[in-house]
């Protein structure tokens, strides 16, 4: 327990987007967050690259800093909020701030993803916090249900919309009609993506976002490796136009599931790829760069959470909201929930997730040739949902929806058809979720 009155001092590290919010809220509503957390919480530094560097908000003057190892090290700084971003030297400072004794907040979501252990380790041995709802979806409290509210519950679903990059781009394909590369360059013209978006279009910020909420949700070690990832670069207007037409919209999904194993064990399934999912369901109607999380339980049921995932000020929001619950922590000399890991089940590779599967497939239009491709799902364990076909002047293509199988099951189903004689070629493969089997 701190002194009685003694002010909370909070060191940042990093001042960009999120950073000046963070140092702006801190500055503006210091009175409020004192009487929040019930002692003085004052500013003592913020680390950055550069001193000379223009700032989206003005600076406490004196408290800039370029030496961040010396500003986490120091004896009066209580907490310290991390939002550098990437792994180093992140993580050497999370590590040395949790090693001096403090308390860390951080955004950081791919280290996180990549080392979350280690840091929950030391901060463990430290007997100090390490709190993190901004790494994942922004200003949306989902992290904290996953780890307090639903504690007591069984989690057995995550479906969540994590990226508002790919969420933008992929509704602009859908409302206008637009191709994949137009849709990018509007998003890049508004500032919704990223000069180089490939960590965005190509998956990587989902997968870590989706180790995250695995790891909370089934209390089990999920990093960014396990994760089966597919980005939106491949997905075309006429994949989205087949999506209209079964009345799907296609979503970049984070899909974490529990799944029980045949001797009964659960073992847990972790992936991000774009998928159809009927426009009836609620994440069907997230539109343009919001975020928005399914989350099924065995007591509670059905629950979403949705809101802006991304942005200086939202995010900032959900770094303020832990510093206050740290804060208190401090304050009383406690310590929150750590890492929850005890039930440690195994991570299933990808072959061995159950989905559906949306295949258009172009074949020579004459007769058994339906018969036959049907043939070709049987053999290999794949039960057939719906097919139709469109027949044209020499060829036809069949649209096929599967029944839930392994993904194993439908990439065999899908190398064999590229086979064979009469198919001419498989124009589109696409997942299908969320819908009732």
């Amino acid at each position: 327990m701190t002194e009685s009155g003694k002010p909370l001092k909070v060191a940042v590290l990093g001042c960009g987007s999120v950073g000046s919010q963070v140092v702006r809220l801190l500055v503006e509503q210091a009175a409020d967050l004192g009487a929040r957390v019930g002692v003085p919480v004052e500013l003592a530094g913020v680390a950055v690259r550069r001193l000379d560097a223009a700032r989206e908000v003005e600076m406490p003057e004196g408290l800039l800093t370029t030496d961040a190892e010396g500003l986490v090290a120091r004896d009066d700084v209580d907490l310290v909020v991390e939002v550098i971003g990437g792994i180093e030297p992140a993580r050497s400072l999370i590590l040395s701030a949790l090693e001096h004794g403090a308390s860390v907040v951080t955004a950081n979501k791919a280290l996180l993803a990549e080392d979350g252990p280690t840091l929950f380790e030391a901060a463990a041995k430290a007997g100090r916090d390490l709190y993190y709802e901004a790494a994942v979806a922004g200003a949306i409290p989902i992290l904290r249900p996953l780890r307090e509210s639903l504690a007591g519950d069984k989690v057995t679903r995550v479906l969540g919309i994590v990226n508002g990059t790919t969420n933008f781009i992929l509704d602009k394909m859908d409302s206008s009609g637009a191709g994949f590369a137009d849709a990018l360059e509007e998003a890049q013209e508004l500032g919704y993506a990223e000069a180089d978006p490939t960590a965005d279009v190509e998956g990587f910020d989902a997968a870590a976002k989706a180790a995250i909420l695995a790891s909370l949700a089934f209390h089990t070690r999920v990093t960014a490796s396990d994760v089966h990832r597919e980005g939106i670069t491949e997905v075309s207007a006429a994949d989205v136009a087949s999506a209209t037409e079964m009345g799907c919209v296609v979503k970049l999904l984070a899909i974490c599931e529990l799944r029980e194993q045949p001797g009964g064990d659960e073992a847990v399934s972790v992936r991000v790829h774009p998928a159809m999912i009927p426009r009836s369901h609620p994440l069907a109607s997230v539109r343009e760069a919001y975020n928005a999380v399914f989350v099924e339980s065995e007591a509670a049921g059905q629950l979403m959470f949705y809101g802006p995932g991304a942005g200086g000020a939202p995010t900032a929001s959900a770094v303020l909201g832990d510093l206050v619950t740290v804060a208190r922590n401090r304050r009383e000399g406690v310590t929150g929930a750590g890492e929850s890991a005890y039930a440690d089940r195994a991570v299933l590779p990808m072959g061995e997730a159950r989905t559906r599967y949306h295949v258009a497939i172009d074949v020579d239009d004459r007769a058994g040739v339906l018969a036959t491709v049907a043939t070709a799902f049987a053999e290999h364990g794949v039960s057939i949902r719906t097919v139709h076909q469109e027949g044209r002047d020499d060829d036809a293509q069949l649209v096929v929806v599967s029944h839930e199988a392994t993904d194993a099951q439908l990439r065999a189903t899908v190398e064999h058809l590229q086979q064979m004689d009469i198919v001419r070629e498989v124009s589109s493969v696409m997942r299908v979720e969320g819908g009732a089997e």
